[in-house]
């Protein structure tokens, strides 16, 4: 029997990641620094482990192998299982929701779409994801797309000159942003940010800058310059934040391509959500709630994340005080 998953978080500690992740989303980092929280992940040995309930220690792949269409909907699992997916991918989760804290900037970075990563070895996934920025520090940038006009020869001239940045397009985002990332385009997150984002279940980046930096071995991380310079779409240009459209009361949608559907509710007075066949990625941003059926007995907090399943009646969700949430789903 399903019910509302709550999954333990798995910590990725790369050159640029902080503190905030533990001061501010509460996250058991301890002591060290890290980079990124993997709240909802299905790919390969980075699993998800349900942490509450009848359900508690099985791993999201597990899930759905034993409830896929009752977890994922009929729809979304014959997508998952379908020829037209590699074998090696098939019968996954096709989302990854994580929390990133940039003490220092991201590399200048492209993601392959679906057609370059069925190329790769092992095959993966293409990688269009979405940020809603969480916390910024004065000054923080993003990076967004290259300048209007900025083409292929124009761009390997600027990376062989150590001039990439400058053909990046960039602006200060403010708290509560969304910004799309097509596969494709070209980007960066920059220093002083806290992001969340939903991707393509995907883990493949191609680097084509990391500001000369080194890691702790002293060894500046591989670039992958060629790569990069195929995967990239140069017609797509610059990219700004999304702009919200309203799609009921007090629900504005962010992002909506064919990869996911991100909404963000805020609301202080009872609602509901699901009932329609689709799961539901739920993620906290503000305030705290209780989810109808959540054996956990703890609201959902800041920085806390839940996945509903497809085969769930409408549940009731009640805030204690004012709550934005994030909520993602399969169109």
């Amino acid at each position: 029997m399903l019910y509302p998953l709550r999954f333990e978080p798995l910590f990725r500690r790369y050159i640029w990641g902080g503190q905030r992740l533990k001061s501010v989303l509460q996250k058991p980092i301890g002591d060290q620094s890290a980079a990124e929280s993997w709240e909802i992940v299905d790919h390969g040995d980075d699993q998800s482990v349900v942490k509450f309930g009848d359900l508690a220690g099985q791993s999201l792949r597990q899930l759905i192998q034993s409830y896929g269409d009752a977890l994922l909907g009929v729809e979304v699992a014959r997508q998952v299982a379908s020829d037209h997916v590699p074998a090696y991918l098939q019968n996954r989760f096709p989302l990854l929701l994580k929390f990133l804290d940039a003490d220092r900037a991201l590399s200048i970075q492209v993601h392959p779409n679906d057609a370059f990563g069925a190329t790769l070895d092992p095959p993966d996934l293409g990688k269009t994801e979405a940020w809603y920025v969480l916390a910024t520090e004065p000054g923080a940038q993003i990076f967004a797309g290259l300048k209007a006009g900025v083409d292929r020869a124009e761009f390997k001239a600027a990376v062989a000159d150590g001039k990439t940045e400058e053909v990046m397009h960039s602006f200060e985002p403010k708290v509560g942003d969304c910004v799309f990332i097509p596969a494709g385009t070209m980007h960066a997150i920059g220093e002083g940010l806290m992001i969340a984002e939903i991707q393509q279940a995907s883990d493949t980046t191609f680097r084509v800058y990391d500001w000369g930096r080194v890691g702790d071995d002293g060894k500046s991380r591989p670039l992958h310059i060629e790569q990069s310079i195929a995967a990239t779409d140069f017609a797509r240009g610059p990219v700004q934040p999304t702009v919200a459209k309203e799609v009921g009361a007090n629900v504005e949608e962010l992002v909506n391509c064919d990869k996911f559907v991100m909404r963000r509710h805020r609301f202080i007075e009872s609602t509901t959500i699901g009932g329609d066949g689709k799961f539901r990625i739920l993620a906290v941003t503000a305030g705290q709630l209780n989810v109808q059926g959540d054996p956990s007995g703890q609201p959902l907090g800041v920085g806390q994340t839940m996945l509903i399943p497809a085969s769930l009646p409408v549940l009731d969700l009640t805030p204690a005080g004012d709550v934005e949430m994030l909520e993602i789903f399969v169109p």
